[in-house]
């Protein structure tokens, strides 16, 4: 195919000149002039807008664009002072209705104009770098109007007044007050923020700076925050209402300057209404204010958080010395967990669950809570408390409650090596007298602190449970084996222990009664003929009796005793007056045992089977016994516990912070070799501060302790010093 040749078209300029009429300029814009006239005089229904459109286009096409943009600016800057006195005579209130009726004619005015004078706007304007119609009519009002001398200030002045009316209650036109902000803010962000915003500003911060000085003369606390969020609230409003939305900021800054930030310390200290009364007295709401306001200002939440966990901390120093709150362990407890919970509530409710807030009532309790040393073995006896009695008919997850607030506590303490004892203790004598209240509850906390401390923390509380799962099917052994043998015999349960799990315990022999002294051995003998290597010890000092007793006129009743108090009571089968030291020798009991157990026979009012001559609270060793013939009870069965304090006494306290500071020594030195291990060389600081980290999660090492384990690790030479620095220890593989 053949490429065809493209043809090209031009048009071409028309060549017949157009002779212009000398005089048409001015004939033309006398037209558009006399038009600007009557659209300001309100006759623009008779004008006819099409001719004059065709009439500025004309003009600007001869070249006249110049003539008729000049003529504009001179035309509507003599309307605009004529409008101005208009304006300048209006009186009183009509003020700012004169001026915004004249604002919406020149609106009107202005619109009908551009659109007459679009050509221009379109080509004339651009191409002479000048200001299109409407922006004009704009700024020729700005400087003919509001920037005349007489209007600029009365306006100002004008608005002001209104605000400051409206801010002492009374009711102001703000649909007018909107229109004439809303005339500023078309005139430019400029004028609307040096004519209006700036001085508004100055004017508030003035305001609110006195009013803020009268309030806190005369409020408390909680009124004056009131107040405060009052006027933050309508300064919000207002700007919704007729500000320019930017100068929300701007105007709540004032306000939290002059209302909060200025007056932060005297309100959060206030007396009697300040941060501490609303924590103390729960006020929830008037909290959630302070907290609301503060938020807004730099340093408020920090301020009122410094002040809390300064109250905190005081507050729980007091509780945990208070000698009478010290008195009861489970009281202590939960004190401590009231305290807690009324903390988690308010920063809950008031303080919008603030992270921060809660990390520093953490802390605080932190602080407290090991400031007394007893804390590990309160939040044991609490437990045990829990767990032996208190939790009966709970439902399971109201348990589960109890033990978490528990685990909480837990973390707060530094030497949870030293509860780890403490609770050990309690537990084998919850297992061993059968006292839980439920196994489920038991193992979900070993769960727990298995979960916060890792496994080695519970594996010996976890050998306890198999210890007497594995007693339970020995004795049923024991007895399918034995039984026509023992149909006569006392029932004997038995709990085999494997000593490293239980806590250890000096085995306290005494003389059982013979008829069960044969059962154990038979029992004995029994056991070590099913398992080979093993060896028995019998702890009669953590066993129970149940025995059944026919006391003075034919009375039965089943007595739950102590195998010491068995061993005592059983004498008096051959005996009706025996003395202190007869007892002793028969039995060979411990003597603080033996005091412990007759003070519980023969001085407890209503358990007391046993008489004592003479009679008083304490036992002596000139003490003589006899049975109670007259002994009654309304139950059948009746519990003798032994007297016992469930605190430790000081030298069993002593003595339970001895093994646990032994305990501690192969755990320091064990970290000591793990780290150095991995460093192989590293100074003593450095080695301090390792040991420390690795270990806090179980004790805080004492530095001097970790030294003295150095020390012994390089003896034994598993360390060595740097000969050139002495501080700097070195790993011997």
């Amino acid at each position: 195919m053949s490429s065809q040749k493209k043809k090209t078209f031009q048009i071409e300029a028309f060549k017949h000149r157009v002779v212009v009429d000398p005089k048409y300029a001015d004939k033309t814009w006398k037209i558009l002039e006399h038009a600007i006239h009557e659209i300001y005089n309100h006759n623009a229904s008779g004008l006819s807008f099409e001719e004059l459109y065709r009439n500025a286009y004309n003009m600007v096409l001869h070249k006249y664009g110049e003539k008729l943009y000049s003529g504009l600016v001179t035309t509507m800057t003599a309307h605009l002072k004529e409008i101005s006195k208009s304006i300048e005579a209006a009186q009183g209130g009509s003020f700012l209705e004169e001026l915004n009726r004249k604002w919406t004619d020149h609106n009107k005015a202005l619109q009908m104009i551009r659109d007459i004078l679009m050509y221009m706007d379109r080509t004339f304007v651009p191409s002479t770098h000048k200001t299109p119609v409407y922006e004009l009519g704009l700024n020729l009002w700005r400087d003919n109007v509001i920037h005349s001398s007489n209007i600029q200030t009365r306006l100002l002045n004008t608005l002001l007044e209104l605000i400051l009316r409206e801010r002492t209650g009374e009711v102001i036109n703000r649909g007018l007050t909107r229109n004439i902000i809303k005339m500023l803010m078309d005139l430019g962000s400029s004028v609307y923020q040096e004519d209006f915003e700036k001085p508004f500003l100055e004017v508030s911060a003035n305001f609110f700076r006195v009013e803020s000085q009268q309030f806190i003369e005369c409020c408390d606390c909680g009124d004056y925050l009131k107040k405060a969020e009052r006027r933050l609230n309508e300064e919000i409003e207002r700007v919704s209402h007729y500000l320019d939305s930017n100068s929300e900021v701007k105007i709540t800054n004032v306000v939290e300057r002059e209302m909060i930030a200025n007056h932060m310390l005297r309100l959060v200290h206030m007396e009697n209404s300040g941060l501490v009364n609303m924590l103390l007295d729960d006020k929830y709401e008037d909290l959630g204010r302070m907290y609301s306001l503060f938020r807004r200002v730099i340093n408020g939440l920090s301020t009122i958080r410094d002040v809390m966990t300064s109250h905190i901390r005081e507050a729980g120093k007091e509780l945990v010395t208070d000698p009478e709150i010290v008195k009861d362990p489970v009281e202590f407890v939960q004190r401590l967990l009231d305290e807690k919970d009324k903390y988690d509530k308010i920063i809950t409710l008031a303080f919008n669950n603030d992270k921060t807030f809660q990390n520093a009532l953490n802390s605080s309790f932190e602080y407290f809570i090991n400031l007394n040393p007893r804390s590990p073995e309160y939040i044991s006896l609490f437990v045990d408390d829990k767990l032996r009695k208190g939790l009966k008919g709970v439902s399971e997850e109201d348990v589960e409650v109890v033990l978490d607030k528990v685990m909480m506590l837990f973390r707060f303490l530094q030497e949870k090596d030293v509860f780890e004892k403490y609770y050990k203790q309690h537990l084998a004598k919850r297992l061993l007298s059968g006292k839980t209240v439920s196994d489920d509850a038991e193992r979900s906390l070993i769960v727990k602190l298995k979960t916060e401390c890792g496994y080695q923390f519970t594996s010996k509380l976890e050998g306890m449970f198999t210890d007497m799962k594995t007693s339970q099917d020995t004795v049923q052994g024991f007895y399918a084996g034995h039984g026509h043998e023992l149909m006569d015999a006392p029932t004997l349960v038995v709990q085999v222990l494997t000593t490293g799990s239980w806590p250890t315990q000096p085995s306290m022999p005494c003389n059982l009664p013979a008829e069960l002294s044969a059962l154990c051995e038979k029992f004995r003998s029994y056991y070590l003929g099913t398992h080979t290597g093993r060896r028995l010890s019998w702890q009669t000092n953590m066993g129970t009796a149940d025995i059944k007793a026919t006391f003075g006129k034919g009375q039965k009743h089943e007595l739950n005793v102590s195998t010491y108090q068995m061993c005592v009571l059983m004498l008096f089968n051959n005996a009706d007056r025996l003395t202190y030291k007869e007892i002793e020798q028969a039995t060979e009991i411990p003597a603080p045992e033996l005091k412990r157990c007759l003070q519980s026979l023969a001085c407890v009012k209503g358990k007391n089977v046993l008489r004592k001559e003479p009679m008083s609270k304490d036992i002596a060793e000139n003490d003589a016994f006899l049975f109670n013939d007259k002994f009654t009870s309304k139950f059948y069965k009746v519990k003798i516990g032994t007297v016992v304090a469930q605190k430790e006494s000081e030298p069993e306290k002593q003595e339970t912070r001895q093994r646990v500071e032994e305990d501690r020594k192969p755990q320091i030195e064990a970290a000591i070799v793990r780290i150095m291990k991995s460093r192989r060389v590293l100074d003593h600081n450095n080695v301090v501060a390792e040991v420390t980290k690795q270990l806090q999660s179980r004790f805080l090492p004492n530095p001097v302790e970790i030294k003295k384990r150095i020390e012994s690790l390089i003896e034994r030479e598993f360390l060595e010093r740097d000969s050139a620095d002495r501080k700097l220890y070195r790993y011997l593989a």
